[in-house]
């Protein structure tokens, strides 16, 4: 009998969404930071994105930065397919015995990315588990994009010079409870030099560059010497730490001298890491996170 442990998670999706009728013309389906629907003038963007205790989070932290967290990675994702958050559901899952302040702080730690960021509370739901369960805080989610605007990963091509924005590396140390989504970033990315691909960087660049050139039907050659790197942190945390929530994007060769010269953001890094090459020529990367597996 085969296990979650056994397939991971990657290879659990891709059988789960062949069970269950889907859109036949989705303007982004599963695989993407979002799903992608048609809406008027401009494209609906759906995401739904949960923390679990132990595993996100350890008891710990500050439950309002375990707030901030939970409504930042759905932001970030947001900001991969270049737009903009809307509408948010909270469902909480908890233990009877929690702390009732540890939950207001919790709100207001969404409350303190939605007024940043933009997007409103719409509605939710709690459910309480058993007692000395870990607690589980999911939102989903609704945010827009103009259709010249979204970026997919799947339409890079070959020869597009590789980008990350900002460092990489130590989020254990406490980066992934206050780091900023890159939504500013994104929007000025799509309106400017608009990326032929584009996601965020959650699991570890190790597992999520990956992703990105395989969507593409591509491989890729990273220069690990160009890493750009987390003070006191190594090139191997660099590449698989995961949860920088940094952009990593795709973008015509052609166009990088404009782009390094236009950028806007002075105390944010934008690097050159590599390029996307022919798949067989592809590099191999070792590291990052997938769920079931832990640790890659």
């Amino acid at each position: 009998m085969k296990t979650l442990r056994d397939i991971g998670e990657d290879a659990l999706i891709a059988r789960l969404v062949g069970l269950v009728p889907r859109d036949e013309n989705p303007a982004a389906g599963p695989g993407d930071d979002c799903a992608v629907i048609g809406f008027g003038h401009s494209l609906l963007l759906l995401k739904t994105d949960a923390l679990v205790e132990h595993i996100h989070f350890l008891p710990s932290a500050p439950a309002r930065a375990v707030g901030w967290k939970a409504a930042a990675r759905v932001v970030s994702d947001f900001a991969a397919m270049g737009g903009n958050p809307a509408h948010f559901l909270v469902t909480l899952a908890l233990p009877p015995e929690t702390d009732v302040a540890w939950v207001e702080d919790l709100y207001r730690g969404i409350g303190d990315c939605l007024e940043k960021f933009g997007g409103v509370l719409a509605g939710g739901e709690t459910s309480s588990i058993p007692t000395g369960s870990a607690a589980v805080i999911s939102i989903a989610a609704t945010g827009n994009v103009r259709p010249e605007h979204l970026v997919l990963r799947s339409t890079a091509k070959l020869g597009d010079a590789l980008f990350v924005t900002g460092l990489l590396g130590g989020s254990i140390h406490g980066k992934h409870l206050d780091f900023s989504p890159r939504l500013t970033e994104s929007t000025w990315l799509v309106s400017h030099f608009k990326p032929t691909a584009m996601m965020d960087l959650s699991d570890g660049i190790a597992k999520d560059l990956p992703r990105l050139a395989a969507a593409s039907g591509c491989g890729f050659s990273v220069d690990h010497s160009a890493l750009p790197i987390t003070p006191g942190c190594t090139p191997a945390q660099a590449l698989g730490d995961g949860e920088d929530y940094e952009i990593l994007f795709a973008i015509e060769a052609s166009r990088v001298p404009e782009l390094l010269a236009a950028w806007p953001f002075v105390d944010i890094p934008l690097t050159r890491i590599g390029e996307l090459v022919e798949a067989e020529n592809s590099d191999e990367l070792s590291g990052g996170w997938e769920h079931f597996r832990g640790d890659a």
